[in-house]
């Protein structure tokens, strides 16, 4: 034991792989390509994501025909090679005091057959095969008992992940726990603790070198929880203290501007050009924002609310706090169609009241650009809406009060990071999403951001009523949007998109068309088309026609997803909706339900639906609650997919998950906030251990970007 403490005293967990014996440089190259595994730090980290339960031993003459994996112990009595239509096999005999099975192997034969030794105790391990009354285990885990109590391992064996390279190259999952092990038998000792004392006794937590021993090599179930419940802990708890202290700073360091007045531009429109009286979650919400850059500290919110709940108007409200006080504000938006509603609501609003707005996007010709550029910097631009073009360096403002940024999700950390550098000292920021993010998720990837909700919709809004129909509905379906039509109603139908697979969809596409101009015969019924590979002057004309009710009938991809704002829809179908992801379905069918007519969602499917698919379509008819649908969401895909590849970076977890942990997450959360609210700078003595980790993890983390 001495030898091994001095071992872990005079190495280190931040050393490579190579310090681990029988780990050559061109192996440790294959585990870093292969699993990312650079130092001994990454390797003690890397957790199983499953076991084998070998917690049962089972005699041969026991042995069941539906038995998928056994262990046995027992001899090998004789060993044979047997010719075969192609090749041989090597059968062993295999025996305990109950019985007599067959070990085969069909590769590896010669090699196999030398280590073999007959009359010596074996622990066997693998699938069983049932024939002809007898059983046989090909190629089977083999451990000379006289070994298999030496070790460390446990009965509950690790499985992790592995590739076909590492695989063929000889890395198996045995060889794998064997350096583990050999790890955590040099390092044990000397592996130090990462939490406070406090938060260890508070949360009944198993010490930090038990839960890593007991994670790999758990002796019991029981073992094995609390291993994973403290790493998931723990894990959790840094990456919420790195967000609840980002806040902090941006709360105390860094500077905004001050709007400390609510003056006549906001009171002029609030009392003369307000089209209806806001709901109490509005008013929550604007009184959270104005608080907030009343402050003197920067502004950074996340303003979350449901297809159609009013955000727009909260934001408006919020650039004219900023006009009172003599700044400019901008809104950007990803698409063009976006950032054309915006121009357009926002004009019509503020109509009579001498404010200037202006709209950028990638169509504006260069004569305009100009004009816009010089309005904006001699200040004559109050407020400028519009796309990725804001982000041009020729984009420059006289005094930029604040920004806002309306479906987020769709703009990566840098882009909007651009925004911040418009000025000497960053604007306010707040960002807009129609995508309702889960409680959990959102701690996790806007833990460092203030989060306002609107979570009622505008009086008089009728819920959607929404079905699920298979395709051979389709003619009843048909005759439901001619009853609708006839009330004067107006009628979207939506084939996907995947980009994969341009050519097919666009071909669903066209043959819906061609379907439904067959049951929709002119001149009773005008229909528009939009897709992706249209002309954007060709889409806007189409778009337009539908707007302006010359059409009855929008056929399209997704492109409608976000930005189609037309109060007469009443009735959303979508094609192929198993294609479709939860909250893409919702955003569709946010597209109705925006006049006072009752509208109506009607999901096409064919009969063939995977089990993820009728889970999908059940949630869509069950609820219109965006919240509700985007836990189911983050439930079926996980938070990496749910965020994006632009995302979900920071939510790369080794093995807490913030679906299934909610309840360690929150615990966590409250937790970090607690410690930095009673130790801004973690220098109280107790929390020395977390301070140490701390700072090991800020060096390498990549969450430290200006906006969230």
């Amino acid at each position: 034991m001495l030898f091994l403490l001095f071992i872990a005293l005079i190495l280190n967990l931040d050393y490579p792989l190579t310090y681990i014996s029988g780990i050559s440089v061109q192996r440790a190259t294959l585990l870093y390509s292969e699993l990312g595994l650079k130092t001994c730090n990454d390797l003690i980290n890397f957790f199983p994501f499953r076991y084998i339960d070998k917690t049962s031993f089972y005699t041969i003459k026991d042995l069941q025909a539906n038995t998928s994996e056994v262990q046995v112990v027992g001899k090998i009595t004789q060993v044979n090679t047997v010719a075969q239509k192609r090749g041989s096999r090597l059968v062993a005999k295999f025996q305990d005091t109950s019985g007599t099975m067959e070990l085969v192997w069909f590769k590896g034969q010669k090699w196999i057959k030398d280590a073999l030794i007959i009359g010596v105790p074996y622990v066997v391990y693998g699938k069983l095969n049932h024939y002809n009354g007898s059983y046989s285990i090909p190629h089977p885990e083999m451990e000379l008992v006289s070994e298999y109590k030496k070790k460390l391992q446990t009965k509950m064996q690790p499985i992790y992940h592995s590739t076909e390279k590492l695989t063929n190259s000889g890395v198996s999952n045995k060889l794998i726990r064997s350096y583990i092990q050999k790890l955590l038998q040099q390092f044990y000792e000397g592996i130090t603790e990462s939490l406070s004392d406090e938060i260890i006794n508070n949360f009944k937590l198993m010490k930090k070198r038990d839960a890593l021993l007991n994670v790999h090599f758990p002796k019991s179930q029981e073992n094995l929880a609390k291993a994973q419940n403290r790493l998931k802990f723990e894990e959790l708890f840094f990456l919420q203290l790195q967000l609840v202290r980002k806040k902090l700073i941006n709360k105390t360091k860094i500077k905004g501007f001050v709007f400390k007045d609510v003056g006549s531009i906001f009171n002029e429109f609030y009392s003369d050009k307000l089209p209806f009286n806001l709901t109490n979650a509005q008013k929550r919400v604007l009184k959270e924002i104005r608080k907030d850059v009343a402050s003197g500290a920067h502004m950074n919110r996340l303003l979350q609310g449901d297809v159609g709940s009013g955000k727009t108007i909260v934001a408006l409200l919020t650039t004219l706090l900023a006009l009172d006080n003599g700044f400019q504000a901008t809104i950007m938006a990803p698409t063009e169609i976006l950032a054309n509603q915006h121009y357009t609501a926002i004009s019509e609003l503020v109509d009579g009241l001498n404010i200037n707005v202006d709209i950028l996007t990638g169509s504006v010709k260069t004569k305009k650009r100009k004009e816009i550029h010089e309005n904006l910097e001699n200040g004559f631009l109050h407020i400028l809406i519009g796309t990725h073009a804001l982000l041009e360096d020729k984009v420059k403002f006289k005094n930029l009060g604040i920004a806002i940024i309306d479906e987020q999700h769709r703009f990566g950390v840098k882009q909007r990071a651009k925004l911040w550098a418009k000025n000497k000292l960053p604007p306010h920021i707040l960002v807009m999403t129609a995508t309702p993010i889960p409680r959990t998720l959102a701690m996790s990837v806007y833990g460092d951001l203030d989060i306002s909700v609107i979570d009622e919709l505008p009086p008089g809004r009728k819920e959607i009523k929404t079905v699920h129909r298979f395709d051979s509905n389709r003619l009843s379906v048909f005759k439901f949007m001619k009853d609708e039509i006839a009330k004067g109603r107006q009628v979207y139908v939506v084939y996907p998109l995947i980009q994969e697979s341009e050519a097919m969809d666009y071909k669903d596409l066209m043959d819906g068309y061609e379907s439904i101009s067959r049951e929709f015969t002119a001149p009773n019924y005008q229909i528009s088309i939009v897709h992706g590979q249209m002309k954007p002057v060709d889409k806007d004309y189409e778009m337009q026609r539908f707007v302006n009710g010359e059409t009855q009938i929008m056929v399209a991809t997704t492109v409608i997803e976000v930005g189609v704002n037309v109060p007469n829809a009443s009735v959303m179908v979508i094609e192929s909706s198993e294609r479709f992801g939860l909250s893409q379905l919702h955003q569709l069918r946010g597209r109705v339900g925006r006049g006072a007519d009752q509208s109506y969602c009607i999901l096409l499917s064919s009969f063939k639906l995977s089990e993820e698919g009728k889970t999908r379509l059940k949630t869509m008819v069950d609820t219109t609650d965006g919240f509700k649908i985007a836990e189911v969401d983050l439930k079926l895909r996980g938070p990496g997919n749910l965020m994006g590849t632009q995302q979900s970076g920071i939510l790369n977890l080794k093995i807490a998950d913030v679906a299934k942990d909610s309840k360690i997450l929150v615990a966590a959360r409250n937790t970090a906030i607690e410690i930095l609210q009673d130790d801004p700078n973690l220098e109280k003595h107790y929390n020395l251990p977390i301070k140490n980790t701390f700072a090991k993890i800020s060096r390498n983390s990549k969450i430290w970007s200006n906006i969230s």
